[in-house]
């Protein structure tokens, strides 16, 4: 005899999410090996960047994140990352640090730009091209977007192993850049002030050593922004002492802007 129709219905709606799950999980696992594909990829192209010197103990000190664009000899990171005056009677310089073959490796490296009203820089490295990333449009991110950023936070402390982490993109929001100093209170500055500039808050935290890390999004692989994870908190936050779950990150447009400067190949 034909089932009963409340029978049917229950039947039905079983049926009905039982495929629901064939359907989706299939597409889950998919994203989680999409991001996890694109994580091999992105890695390669990210560099520590900090000082190396011959004589010292230790000779490489860990400062930030940086990437690689371009041609493959050009790396991006945050200015305050290579702010610090270099000890050049002791041959210190700027340096890049990357993992190759099981070994940690090291390129002398010179700054070829810096746009400090972004926090941005740009340094350039001699020998074989590294694997670079793409930038995307700044503009065309929308809040609401999932992005991951791929640095080494306390570098110094965890090692030169590229950690990735996931953060949305909470808010588009003005920020200008503070001076450190009452000398650095330029007519620039005040105007800067003025008129502040837009940044991405993240709800995902950033550490001291992931200043620079490249801010991409799954979707394409491209880069989207640079992971600032003290010079802008610091005028944003100033008055908390503990990690709030709030980062920033430079838009990419003004990268590309500083690239275009510089004469980065491609840009």
């Amino acid at each position: 005899m034909p089932p009963k129709p409340y029978a049917w219905a229950i039947w039905c709606k079983l049926w009905a999410r039982a495929l629901l799950l064939l359907l989706l999980l299939p597409a889950g696992q998919a994203a989680g090996a999409d991001v996890a594909d694109a994580v091999m990829g992105i890695k390669p192209a990210v560099v520590g960047v900090g000082t190396y010197r011959p004589t010292g103990a230790p000779q490489a000190n860990l400062e930030g994140t940086g990437f690689a664009v371009g041609n493959g000899l050009y790396i991006v990171t945050c200015a305050h990352v290579v702010s610090k005056p270099l000890d050049y009677a002791h041959n210190e310089s700027w340096a890049i640090f990357y993992r190759q073959d099981g070994q940690t490796r090291y390129r002398v490296a010179q700054l070829a730009g810096v746009d400090r009203a972004h926090d941005l820089a740009v340094l350039k490295i001699p020998g074989p091209p590294l694997p670079t990333l793409a930038l995307g449009d700044s503009k065309n991110a929308r809040e609401g977007w999932t992005f991951y950023f791929t640095g080494f936070p306390i570098g110094a402390l965890l090692g030169l192993y590229p950690a990735t982490a996931r953060a949305g993109l909470s808010a588009i929001v003005p920020i200008f850049t503070p001076v450190l100093r009452a000398s650095e209170l330029t007519a620039r500055a005040i105007q800067a002030a003025a008129h502040p500039y837009r940044i991405f808050q993240l709800d995902g935290i950033a550490y001291p050593g992931n200043s620079g890390s490249p801010l991409w999004y799954p979707e394409d692989g491209k880069v989207y922004g640079v992971v600032n994870a003290v010079y802008v908190k610091g005028s944003k936050e100033a008055a908390l002492s503990h990690p709030t779950g709030i980062s920033y990150a430079i838009p990419s447009d003004y990268v590309i802007k500083l690239l275009q400067k510089v004469g980065v190949p491609g840009y």
